[in-house]
């Protein structure tokens, strides 16, 4: 669930020669290398849950093919990856959504799937997929490139025994702007998703062009936030601090964060989307929707499309949703023969209970036109007051 405007090229070609791909199940491929016997062999670059053995094994079985995934938290990093030759070793691509639209397609790093083979999926997701799904399109309308599967909202997350959902979705992201509040927070290591959020809470929309009194505002709003963190630290550490009352709140976060925490027992841990903000319309939370494609690879392997048909049935999307690690919605649930196979724990994990309405006050994750200005910002004041 990353962003980065432009996919920064900052330093990458250089750091480009020294990755090699390490996959789960083993074995490695070195970039630029391509490999012969496709028909036997698939290769995915993905988010955490497609590289799950629990999602790879069955499809291994039944087809006697070598499938290796690795799994990267960061969307422009995949991107670039293939952009630095990849596209001869990855046959599908797991990112947010408006990069298949906006960018790799642009750039002939993916190519269109078969709509009349994939479309009638889309008509047994939730209402909200239902084709033409915009983000799986392109700009014409005319191309399918990619099918879409986990989603949700993601703005932040309280500890409710210490704020109210009610108040929590009411103050929204003057949460961060009330100096009472200081030291009760933390904030997550999602550099990008911090940005979108730091624009939130400077009061204007993180998705359009920007003048300088936003950036000057921004600022502000950055050098205030890590300034009155607790504690900076990954996904594991602010779930932990929530539950020891250490904290209070932390951003970013959403229904994939608090996911393990919740797992667990501690309901009290709940994703938090806005009643308002300063989004299109009024919108107070963001939402992300993963869009998986097929590479263009010119030696494709020839189970590329199968893995994306794999992965639509209803028991391989409950998979895919209560993959290890995290636990997220999938768009598959419209249908009532996926729906059935979660229990009532497992919607509750996932906060079932309010996931229409927060997606529908939600933007949909885009791409910040000055993303790299905006996070040379963040990264400074995180340096200057945190000592990250």
């Amino acid at each position: 669930m990353a962003n980065c405007s432009k996919v920064s090229r900052r330093n990458f070609m250089q750091q480009s020669a020294l990755w090699a791909a390490a996959f789960a199940g083993g074995g490695a491929l070195v970039p630029g290398v391509a490999s012969a016997a496709r028909d036997k062999e698939l290769n995915i670059l993905c988010w955490e849950g497609y590289n799950s053995a629990q999602v790879l094994d069955p499809f291994r079985s039944s087809t006697g093919a070598t499938v290796k995934a690795e799994s990267l938290t960061n969307d422009p990093t995949m991107i670039n990856r293939l952009r630095a030759g990849e596209t001869n070793i990855w046959d599908l691509i797991n990112v947010n959504n408006p990069w298949a639209r906006k960018i790799m397609y642009p750039e002939n790093l993916i190519k269109p799937i078969d709509r009349a083979r994939f479309e009638p999926y889309f008509g047994k997701m939730m209402p909200a997929f239902n084709a033409p799904y915009k983000w799986a399109m392109d700009d014409a309308g005319a191309n399918l490139l990619g099918m879409a599967q986990r989603f949700g909202p993601y703005s932040f997350v309280v500890n409710t025994d210490k704020i109210s959902r009610a108040t929590a979705e009411d103050q929204g992201w003057d949460l961060w702007n009330d100096a009472a509040n200081d030291k009760k927070y933390g904030v997550q290591n999602s550099d990008d998703w911090n940005v979108f959020d730091l624009c939130c809470i400077a009061g204007f929309d993180p998705f359009r062009e920007h003048t300088e009194e936003d950036v000057a505002k921004y600022t502000d709003a950055a050098k205030r936030v890590f300034k009155g963190a607790r504690m900076v630290g990954d996904l594991a550490t602010m779930n932990q601090a929530l539950v020891s009352g250490e904290i209070d709140f932390y951003l970013t976060g959403g229904t994939y964060s608090c996911s393990p925490a919740r797992a667990d027992g501690n309901l009290n841990i709940r994703a938090i989307t806005p009643l308002r903000g300063p989004m299109e319309g009024g919108k107070g939370g963001i939402s992300w929707i993963e869009i998986t494609s097929v590479v263009n690879n010119p030696d494709l392997s020839t189970h590329a499309e199968n893995f994306l048909e794999y992965v639509q049935s209803p028991e391989m999307s409950h998979t895919v949703a209560f993959a290890e690690g995290t636990f997220n919605p999938v768009t598959q649930m419209g249908n009532a023969d996926c729906f059935k196979l979660f229990n009532k724990e497992e919607l509750d994990i996932i906060q079932w209970d309010s996931l229409e309405e927060e997606m529908a006050r939600s933007a949909e994750y885009d791409i910040v036109p000055d993303y790299d200005k905006l996070l040379d910002i963040m990264t400074a004041a995180k340096r200057e007051t945190s000592g990250g």
